[in-house]
């Protein structure tokens, strides 16, 4: 069975927590796309780990991980996020793996990243971590893979400071060095396989808010290209979503709550503070808004979704009321459908519908007929909505603190 994870947002929907919580049923996790410019945060035994480049099922010690051929890898982020890992007792050593099809991101890469996006008339707000640049360089045909580190004239060709930064890190990157066609072939033949995206459909390169967008592939079909698997083996795609919306950096964001709006604002800094929507890589405070549905059931419907999975609907605990964006009102007409058109998605205005709260803690439900009647009415809108069951409901961090409705 392979499995394909994927954010139905714009990136930080938990996708982290899910990847690690299916990852008791799988043999090996593979993450297809990204860089360090992502954050997943695992909780396990009350302990926090912030990854960025390794496969969230690292933690579950059995389980093989792969650094998927539609990475960008920066060498010194991913050894020190392995020491990070070693140093906590999580061993790496004879089960981390990385495509030797993979591209690298070099020093000089993150230095015109920074420039780049601080020139533009309208900064894209990049982490600065140099993926942009390493995504073009290889567009170029201009970049460097793991599979070229035996090549002498290749690294002659790179700069100086960039060269000498490299050779510390061939060695062991070499070690862990795999073909994934015929390591798949060879080793993981009738194994689950978990494919985990970085980003979220909606910072797609092609699909998304374009250019507010990554520079990989964030949707579900980057799964057969950069997990190195084909279209035809990917049994089931499932779309992470939160209860509300959030995204960082620039772009539009037609659900946002207003900070002109003193009810909007107020509700923002609670969603912020109790979701705490803070960048693992960055830091930066998220943009919070109302959960759109517009954007949730075009990414449901783009990606084939065929099971949606909800995160952090126990933020929601303690209001009385709370709201959704069904549609959007742009120059006076209401459309429910979501434009390419960045002119139409920034004046696009949400036309909410609202909804009883629980005002109840639902954190330690073991159950869906545990969840208060008004949290059930609320999951049963988004299906009929987006025309997606939901299949998995994240209460809380930790583990154990999930709900499986579907199998």
């Amino acid at each position: 069975m392979n499995t394909v994870v994927i954010g139905a947002q714009w990136g930080d929907e938990g996708k982290g927590k899910i990847v690690d919580y299916l990852a008791k049923k799988a043999d090996v996790i593979v993450r297809f796309a990204g860089g360090a410019n992502a954050g997943h945060t695992i909780v396990y035994n009350n302990e926090e780990y912030a990854l960025h480049l390794i496969p969230s099922g690292v933690i579950h010690p059995e389980k093989k991980v792969i650094l998927g051929a539609g990475m960008v890898i920066d060498p010194k982020a991913l050894f020190d996020e392995i020491s990070m890992l070693e140093s906590r007792g999580v061993k790496t050593k004879g089960r981390l793996f990385v495509s030797d099809r993979a591209h690298i991101v070099l020093p000089g890469y993150i230095k015109i990243d920074k420039e780049l996006d601080a020139a533009r008339k309208t900064p894209i707000g990049t982490t600065g971590r140099g993926i942009g640049i390493t995504y073009s360089m290889k567009s170029r045909r201009d970049g460097i893979r793991i599979a070229d580190l035996c090549w002498k004239e290749k690294l002659l060709e790179l700069k100086d400071e960039d060269r000498v930064f490299l050779e510390p890190f061939i060695p062991d990157l070499q070690a862990m060095s795999i073909d994934m066609c015929s390591y798949f072939a060879e080793c993981c033949a009738g194994a689950n396989v978990l494919f985990e995206g970085a980003q979220g459909a909606l910072l797609d390169l092609d699909l998304g808010t374009y250019p507010f967008v990554s520079s990989g592939v964030s949707a579900a079909a980057g799964a057969a290209l950069g997990g190195m698997t084909g279209p035809r083996s990917i049994d089931r795609i499932l779309g992470v979503f939160k209860a509300y919306s959030t995204r960082v950096g620039n772009g539009p964001f037609p659900a946002e709550f207003s900070a002109q709006d003193a009810e909007q604002d107020a509700l923002c800094k609670f969603v912020r503070e109790t979701g705490r929507e803070y960048g693992v890589t960055t830091g930066r405070p998220r943009r919070c808004g109302y959960l759109d549905l517009v954007a949730l059931r075009y990414a449901c419907r783009v990606n084939s979704i065929d099971t949606l999975v909800m995160t952090h609907l126990d933020v929601y605990n303690t209001l009385d009321s709370i709201k959704a964006c069904v549609a959007y009102e742009i120059e006076g007409a209401k459309t429910d459908n979501f434009p390419a058109a960045i002119p139409a998605l920034l004046k696009a205005k949400p036309v909410l519908r609202c909804f009883e709260g629980w005002n109840k803690n639902i954190s330690g439900c073991k159950s869906f007929n545990e969840l208060p009647e008004p949290a059930r009415n609320y999951i049963a809108f988004i299906e009929e909505y987006c025309k997606t069951k939901i299949g998995i409901i994240s209460l809380g961090y930790e583990r154990n603190q999930t709900i499986e409705l579907q199998s």
